[in-house]
């Protein structure tokens, strides 16, 4: 036989000829060599793969397109792109680009097999389908339906930091408990109840540990997406789960098949109750209407089309409502509140208009309440009358529910104010949630990126031709430094560019804003975060005065797909309140 005669020295020749064959086929075969970036990453996506692995791939993009220019490779069929003008290219809609296998690494599993998300599958047509589908549970004129919601969690939130820190004069870690507080907001909005991370201030059932870990395993794994067939979706462990074997369901999976289960009335499933819009309603046995969260109108999607929306899609779309709307949001608040806080200037500016807000519904409040006056003396005079001696224990079960409201502010009073939307854009822009570039594959026939591949950070004009096939994709990081567009001064924390100059100017940065991405794969929970935020934010700053620990030590950053800080404590102390509500 040929083996046989073959022998050990000359196996291991023919071994290395064929990686080399195969390392420079990945640098001259496919059609990229063109494009400059770091000289190992054109031959091995293990290049990439260790940069991620070091948890800080964000800088070093930002720092490639410094030296590369910005069209830079980054791996044999990869190069990132910032270029704002390139980027509307790659993300229009029907551009024909599809997502890359970075994503399908993101997909939970459920019975052996993968629940397909709006986010992590790369069919369009699927994901088309499944957008109209539920997409009107996600527009605003729906979200803020849900605002007494999360009035309910903000409420319990405020508590606890007067409770556990304010209070007591103890320090907070408020970057962990924004991370409860956003859980918490989206098992609300989803399933009608918490989780209990603000109630009870732990990670329950290890949640957001799991999270963490599933974010690590993505990031890295997701550089080299064949890696995750042989580890967390190998047939093996599919076969094992689809057959009860084990159990790879996440805490948050069983959480969401649980809930599920105790809203479920298969009774009374086929009872043709509505609302007045016409929608379905979901009915227990005693057919009282339910509150209308995110499961519910799930199920009118179910209802409406069941081959398409079954049981296990429903489940998928709670739980990708649960991780990607719960350390996104997290990261966004984190960001405001910390360049706030060490930027007094910009936290005086937005206590002003903040202020002026909530002194304008004190007084309209006054107002409304000065024609009731008259009748609630009288009303309290007898109910003083009859309590008696019981008077005293009431009045001090008023004083503890008296120091238990907080000042708050609707979303119609904050939604449009200049300063606040300047805060949160500058906050996104500064310090967006995603850490990756969102990966795109070039369309068949190929593109051409109306950007050149200058370099020293430059670019300049020029086009750049991609073949199809390869894999593109920009960096929020890197785009929202984009000095053409968001001014010279990127790196800094200052909301006032989002005011100054003319309409034109402010539009632009506001198209060129990739916080929640673009195109028809724009974030659907977008309108979600934005109600958290714009509600959060001034419901602290009106309750509490707040100010770092250490003022002198920035926070840590650790980029696993999303870029999360830690190290983030301050202390707090209770504002005296002009009233209102």
């Amino acid at each position: 036989m040929l083996l046989d005669r073959l022998s050990l020295p000359l196996l291991i020749q023919l071994f290395f000829a064929a990686v080399v064959v195969h390392v420079l086929r990945n640098k001259y075969g496919n059609g990229i060599n063109h494009i400059p970036g770091p000289f190992l990453a054109s031959f091995t996506d293990l290049w990439r793969l260790w940069i991620v692995w070091k948890r800080r791939p964000e800088v070093v993009h930002i720092r490639l397109h410094e030296r590369y220019g910005k069209i830079v490779r980054i791996g044999p069929k990869t190069v990132i792109v910032s270029d704002t003008q390139a980027a509307k290219q790659i993300y229009a809609l029907n551009a024909g680009f599809v997502k890359s296998d970075f994503y399908p690494v993101q997909q939970t599993i459920a019975k052996g097999r993968p629940l397909l998300t709006m986010f992590s599958t790369t069919d369009e047509a699927f994901h088309a389908k499944l957008r109209r589908a539920v997409s009107n549970a996600y527009a605003m004129s729906t979200i803020v339906q849900y605002e007494p919601l999360v009035d309910s969690t903000t409420t319990a939130f405020l508590s606890q930091l007067a409770r556990r820190y304010a209070d007591r004069g103890q320090t907070c870690d408020l970057g962990t408990w924004l991370q409860y507080y956003s859980f918490d907001v989206i098992g609300e909005l989803t399933y009608s109840k918490r989780l209990g991370f603000v109630d009870r201030g732990e990670d329950v059932d290890g949640i957001i540990r799991d999270l963490e870990w599933l974010l690590d395993y993505v990031a890295v794994i997701g550089q080299l997406p064949i890696l995750d067939r042989l580890f967390l979706k190998n047939p093996i462990r599919l076969w094992k789960s689809a057959h009860g074997y084990s159990n790879s369901n996440t805490p948050v999976v069983e959480f969401a098949k649980k809930r599920m289960a105790e809203t479920s009335w298969r009774g009374d499933v086929d009872v043709d109750v509505q609302d007045e819009k016409g929608e379905h309603v979901a009915v227990a046995p005693h057919h009282q209407p339910q509150k209308r969260d995110f499961l519910s109108r799930f199920r009118d999607a179910h209802r409406k089309d069941p081959a398409f929306i079954g049981e296990d899609r429903v489940l998928a779309l709670t739980v990708a409502n649960m991780f990607a709307g719960s350390d996104t949001t997290a990261i966004s608040l984190r960001a405001v509140f910390y360049h706030l806080l060490r930027r007094p200037h910009a936290l005086g500016r937005l206590m002003a208009e903040l202020t002026a807000v909530e002194e304008r519904k004190a007084r309209e409040k006054e107002e409304v309440m000065g024609r009731k006056k008259i009748v609630e003396e009288v009303v309290e005079e007898e109910e003083k009358e009859e309590e008696g001696r019981d008077g005293g224990e009431d009045e001090q079960q008023q004083q503890q529910q008296q120091q238990q409201h907080f000042v708050s502010l609707r979303w119609s009073d904050v939604r449009d104010l200049p300063y606040l939307g300047a805060v949160v854009n500058e906050a996104l822009r500064v310090h967006p949630a995603a850490g990756l570039p969102l990966e795109r594959i070039a369309p068949e026939g190929g593109v051409t990126l109306a950007c050149g591949t200058g370099g020293g950070g430059g670019g300049g004009g020029g086009t750049t031709f991609l073949p199809a096939g390869t894999n593109v994709g920009c960096s929020a990081w890197a785009l929202h430094r984009e000095s053409s567009v968001f001014g010279a001064d990127v790196d800094a924390f200052r909301p006032e560019r989002w005011l100054e100059g003319s309409e034109a100017r402010r539009a632009d940065m506001r198209n060129c804003l990739f916080a929640f991405g673009a195109g028809a794969r724009t974030c659907v929970g977008k309108n979600i975060s934005l109600l958290e935020i714009y509600k959060l934010v001034p419901a602290v700053l009106l309750n509490f005065e707040l100010e770092l620990v250490r003022p002198d030590r920035e926070w840590t950053i650790h980029n696993a797909w999303f870029v999360k800080q830690t190290g983030f404590f301050v202390r707090l102390r209770q504002r005296g309140r002009v009233g209102g509500g």
